[in-house]
């Protein structure tokens, strides 16, 4: 069974020494490991990375901001949402190893946790508010760009970063406070061979339409075309 790896070495990856390494471990502690350690079960990662979230969104936002002036407020929320994303932070994680350097349960780890994209992009979230914890704002935004500039520069041979619906449901919380909403429009062919016809709607607006063989597909695309008119919304 893979132990989780010397945290001395993570950190000369990231080329940051911790004055409190309890921060660290703590990044590094799955909630499956402390439930089957800790009787207590309240020592894990969660609320880290529900900092390191809120951090990176705010270092993100700064640098696309001053990055991208000409784009517009809903053209910077599709940018933002690609990348404060799972297949962003995963990769990120991936190319860290960090799966190696995690505490999880036996079972967790049994079942192919040190590899999982989910586990993966948390624990990158949380190390993140950790180093914040321990450090300062800029020592953190120095440090999480140099991960997420090579990502930034590279979006579309991330897979999952296209998720249309996922994006759109962001963008449109960002600029309208509002959920967009799905409705069928029509169905046509046999069983074996149906089209569905799709709309994405906010309010009682159309703002894209998709075709697809399944509803799944067509929401799909019925959200791409919302979002390359977002300007237009």
């Amino acid at each position: 069974m893979l132990k989780n790896k010397s945290s001395e070495e993570l950190m000369e990856k990231i080329n940051y020494r911790f004055k409190n390494e309890g921060y660290l471990k703590e990044a590094l502690t799955h909630r499956s490991f402390s439930n089957e350690n800790d009787k207590t079960k309240k020592f894990d990662n969660e609320k880290l990375e529900f900092l390191g979230d809120a951090v990176l969104n705010l270092i993100t936002t700064e640098y696309i901001y001053n990055l991208e002036k000409d784009k517009n407020e809903g053209e910077l929320a599709k940018l933002k949402s690609q990348i404060i994303s799972e297949p962003v932070f995963s990769a990120i994680a991936n190319d860290l190893k960090l799966g190696d350097y995690l505490y999880l349960s036996n079972g967790e780890i049994l079942s192919g946790g040190r590899e999982r994209k989910s586990i993966l992009g948390d624990a990158f979230e949380a190390l993140m508010g950790a180093i914040f914890k321990d450090s300062d704002y800029y020592t953190t935004k120095d440090i999480a760009l140099k991960f997420l500039l090579e990502k930034i520069n590279n979006l579309e041979e991330i897979e999952g970063t296209g998720d249309y619906k996922t994006i759109l449901q962001e963008v449109f919380q960002s600029k309208y406070r509002k959920m967009p909403e799905y409705e069928l429009l029509s169905t046509k062919g046999p069983d074996h061979n149906k089209e569905f016809k799709i709309a994405v709607k906010l309010d009682d607006k159309i703002c894209g339409v998709g075709i697809g063989k399944s509803k799944k597909e067509a929401e799909k695309n019925a959200a791409r075309e919302a979002l390359e008119k977002i300007e237009e919304l």
